[in-house]
C-alpha cells in the first residue's frame, strides 16, 4: 500500500470524527500496514517463540525478522536489540544493569536536567541507593553543551545518559560529541532516542552510543513494546529474573504479535523517513511563525533549529496552560500542555523549569506534535483556533488584564 493511501487512512480513522490529533509526542495511531502485520499472531500464528514445534519456530523467524527491522532504523545488527515493554523498561535496563554491573568500579552517574521520568527517576532511584548523579544544566535554548558533560566526568564515572530528543520542547542534544566524549574517557554512552527514532535519523555508530532505547507506540507501532540496543561488548546485570530470553536481560514470554507491529512499523518509518520529515519541517515552520506573529507575548520553548521536525511548545504570557488545552479540544484539537506521563501532575513542568521559566510562565506551555495524517489544512485550523483561544483566555485572566491598568 502506498505511504499517502496509508496517511488518508490512518487520518481519517484518527481524527475522531472532527477531531485534529496533534499529541504525536505521548502517542501515535498504530499504521494500517503495522495492524495488519500483527493480525496473523493472535490467532492462527499464536505459537509460542520459545518452542521447538513448527507454531514456535514460526513465530520464532517472525521476530528474527522485526529484530532485523528495528535494527535497520538505527544501523545496528540484529543480534544487538533485545525487545522490552517500551522505552521506560529499556531506559531502566541500560542504566540499572550498567551500574549494577560496574559499581565497584564506581558509583557516578551524569545525565541532564531535563530528561524524561524514564531516566530521571531511575537515576534518583539510584541516589537513594548508594550512587551518585551529576544533573547537567541545559541553556535557555533546551540545549546541552558537551563541555559541560566533560567537565562533570570523574574518576569514579561510570555511565552518562543524555537523550537525543526532548519530549516536550523537542531540541536535538549534540549526542555525537558527547559519545566522543564519552569514550575518551573510558565511559559507557546511553541515550534515551524514544522521540528521534522514526522522526530524524538514527545511527547508533554515528552518535557513539554504547545503548540506545526506542518504543513502537512513537513511530505508529503498537504501544507496550519496545527495544534497547546493546553493542556488542557491554555487560549487563540483569534488573530482571526469570527465563534466559533476549539475552537473559528480559525474561518472559515474546510479545510476538507487538514484535511484529513494532518492526513493520520500523520498516515503514525508515522507507520514507527523508520525506516525511521534510515535510513536517514545512508544516512546524508554517504554525510556529503564524503562531509567534499572530499572538502577543508567545514564545517558542527550545531552539528554533535544533529540534524534531513535527514539535512546536508554545508558551503565552497570562494564560494557564491546562485552559488553553480544554479550550482547544472544545474546538477539536488534540494537543498537550507537556510529557504525557506527567499529564495529571499539578507541578509546572520540569523541563521549562530547567530552561529559565518561572512557575506562571510553564504553566502557560501548548505542546503541538504533529505525525503524518497532518496536513496543511489541520496547520491552518490549528493557527485560527490558538489564536481565538489566546483570545479568549487572555480577556479572563487577571494576570493579563492587569499588565493594562
Amino acid at each position: 500500500m502506498e505511504f499517502k493511501i496509508i496517511k488518508k487512512i490512518v487520518h481519517e480513522k484518527s481524527r475522531g470524527g472532527n477531531m485534529i490529533y496533534m499529541d504525536h509526542s505521548a502517542t501515535s495511531p498504530v499504521d494500517p500496514e503495522v495492524f495488519e502485520a500483527m493480525k496473523p499472531y493472535f490467532q492462527e500464528e499464536f505459537g509460542n517463540a520459545s518452542t521447538l514445534y513448527k507454531l514456535g519456530r514460526d513465530g520464532k523467524r517472525a521476530m528474527e525478522n522485526a529484530r532485523a527491522q528495528v535494527a535497520s532504523i538505527i544501523g545496528a545488527e540484529p543480534k544487538d536489540i533485545i525487545f522490552t515493554s517500551g522505552g521506560t523498561e529499556s531506559d531502566n535496563i541500560a542504566i540499572k544493569g550498567t551500574v549494577y554491573k560496574l559499581k565497584n568500579k564506581g558509583r557516578h552517574i551524569i545525565t541532564s536536567n531535563i530528561e524524561h521520568p524514564a531516566v530521571h527517576e531511575t537515576c534518583k532511584y539510584l541516589e537513594k541507593n548508594g550512587f551518585e548523579v551529576t544533573y547537567v544544566p541545559v541553556g535557555t535554548d533546551g540545549l546541552l553543551k558537551a563541555s559541560d558533560v566533560e567537565a562533570a566526568i570523574r574518576d569514579d564515572t561510570i555511565l552518562i545518559t543524555v537523550m537525543h530528543a526532548n519530549n516536550e520542547i523537542g531540541t536535538i542534544q549534540p549526542i555525537a560529541e558527547i559519545g566522543k566524549i564519552a569514550h575518551e574517557n573510558g565511559i559507557l554512552f546511553h541515550t534515551d532516542a524514544v522521540q528521534s527514532v522514526g522522526k530524524i535519523p538514527v545511527d547508533v555508530n554515528a552518535l557513539n552510543v554504547d545503548m540506545l532505547s526506542i518504543s513502537s507506540h512513537k513511530l505508529y507501532g503498537p504501544k507496550g513494546i519496545g527495544a534497547l540496543y546493546i553493542k556488542k561488548g557491554v555487560r549487563l546485570e540483569p534488573i530482571i529474573h526469570g527465563g534466559g530470553h533476549e539475552r537473559g536481560l528480559r525474561p518472559g514470554t515474546e510479545n510476538v504479535p507487538a514484535i511484529v507491529g513494532f518492526g513493520k512499523a520500523c520498516q515503514l518509518a525508515e522507507e520514507n523517513l527523508d520525506e516525511e520529515s521534510a515535510r513536517l519541517t514545512r508544516l512546524r515552520d508554517k504554525l510556529v511563525d503564524a503562531v509567534l506573529e499572530q499572538n502577543e507575548e508567545a514564545y517558542l520553548n527550545g531552539d528554533r533549529e535544533k529540534r524534531l521536525p513535527g514539535n512546536a511548545n508554545f508558551r503565552f504570557t497570562g494564560i494557564e496552560g491546562e485552559s488553553l488545552i480544554l479550550h482547544l479540544d472544545f474546538k477539536g484539537i488534540a494537543a498537550s500542555t507537556g510529557s504525557a506521563c506527567s499529564s495529571t501532575k499539578l507541578e509546572p513542568s520540569q523541563v521549562l523549569m530547567a530552561i529559565g521559566l518561572e512557575e506562571v510562565e510553564a504553566h502557560g506551555s501548548l505542546r503541538i506534535s504533529l505525525g503524518r495524517e497532518n496536513t496543511e489544512e489541520d496547520i491552518d485550523h490549528a493557527i485560527t483556533s490558538i489564536k481565538e483561544v489566546v483570545d479568549t483566555l487572555r480577556k479572563m485572566s487577571p494576570l493579563w488584564c492587569s499588565k493594562g491598568e
